[in-house]
């Protein structure tokens, strides 16, 4: 099939189970989400960003930057060194980043987690949280209930078979906030399964379905 150059909008994905996102990154069972910020910064904002205040009683009041990228990209590391900058400047808090990939980059089997940079004796460095999603065990999925995580089923380790990727479904559809994501696990089935497959699970018109306003919104 053919992929598409485009981003995920974590925004989108974030803002219908933003707790659910929030706990499985941190790794905090007890966070809160306070409040959706604008991740607009002055230069740097696009649909792939999310910024979340959260907050747990250990660490206090602090930002969560989620930057989710369909495949990483060697410029990444300055980005999220750039946007993790200009978000604790204007919110005055502590920022905790996390890149998320969700398919595996061919000619960059190497994913760093930091920025490192030095000119003329200064060095500049900026650490950050990577999750390749291909790497996440799919049972942890269904085991510790992380809803955020059930439109990518498919490309989750141990996630390609077509039993696994109905229970995804039937989940998704049970979930009020998520089951309009239905495309987007659609989207990433056609990955793992025959496309005639996909159909009579989804019972999906995949030509429309990547058509539609909200296939729109999620691929651009």
């Amino acid at each position: 099939m053919v992929e598409k150059k485009a981003d995920i909008g974590s925004k989108k994905l974030v803002s219908l189970a933003p707790e659910s996102w929030a706990t499985w990154l941190t790794n905090c069972p007890d966070i809160q989400v306070e409040e959706l910020l604008d991740s607009n910064l002055q230069w740097v904002g696009r649909e792939n960003d999310s910024l979340m205040k959260v907050s747990t009683p250990d660490l206090g009041v602090f930002l969560l930057l989620v930057e989710l990228q369909l495949r990483y990209r060697r410029k990444m590391p300055l980005r999220v060194r750039a946007y993790t900058a200009l978000a604790e400047e204007k919110y005055e808090l502590p920022v905790y980043p996390v890149l998320i990939n969700i398919l595996p980059h061919v000619k960059d089997p190497q994913i760093p987690s930091c920025y490192e940079s030095e000119f003329n004796g200064i060095r500049a460095l900026q650490e950050y949280r990577v999750i390749n999603l291909w790497e996440v065990d799919v049972n942890l999925v269904f085991e510790q209930n992380i809803r955020s995580l059930l439109p990518f089923v498919p490309i989750l380790n141990g996630g390609g078979e077509e039993q696994v990727v109905r229970r995804a479904l039937r989940e998704l559809r049970a979930d009020e906030e998520l089951s309009e994501l239905e495309s987007l696990l659609s989207f990433f089935s056609t990955f793992v399964l025959e496309l005639p497959v996909v159909q009579q699970i989804m019972r999906w018109d995949m030509a429309v379905l990547r058509e539609s306003p909200l296939a729109q919104e999620l691929f651009r």
